[in-house]
């Protein structure tokens, strides 16, 4: 059973939180390349472009809602399409990061991004 993210993170320093989403090179390597995403991995990739989503909120005052559109391989294209243009193919179900390091770096450039895309094009964003 899928657990709630208030339920996962009751309770638990952010290391302990922030552990799921990391996977050493051997760990990443023990995991087949093709499969169906489990449950926590869905969870790990709400949560983090859920995070992305409210940096950016923060940042641009505009609101961006989470949402993934899942499509089995072979549909018209083989992704998961995120607002703004953000598309996640193949492998997901192996989502994770190596270190903290370059989760936070990863957050933060999807994050600095969508910040300057709506910088840059400000009437089209508001809309």
């Amino acid at each position: 059973m899928l657990k709630t993210p208030t339920a996962r993170g009751k309770g638990k320093s952010d290391p302990t939180l922030l552990a799921d989403f990391t996977v050493t090179r051997k760990q990443r390597r023990a995991i087949p390349v093709i499969g169906d995403p489990d449950p926590d991995v869905l969870w790990r990739l709400d949560m983090f472009y859920t995070g992305v989503g409210l940096a950016i909120e923060e940042r641009s005052g505009l609101v961006t809602p989470s949402m993934i559109e899942m499509k089995p391989m072979g549909a018209s294209d083989d992704c998961f399409l995120r607002p703004g243009g953000w598309s996640l193919c193949r492998g997901i179900h192996r989502f994770s990061f190596e270190t903290f390091r370059k989760l936070g770096e990863a957050g933060t450039k999807l994050v600095d991004d969508a910040t300057a895309a709506i910088e840059a094009y400000p009437d089209v964003a508001r809309e």
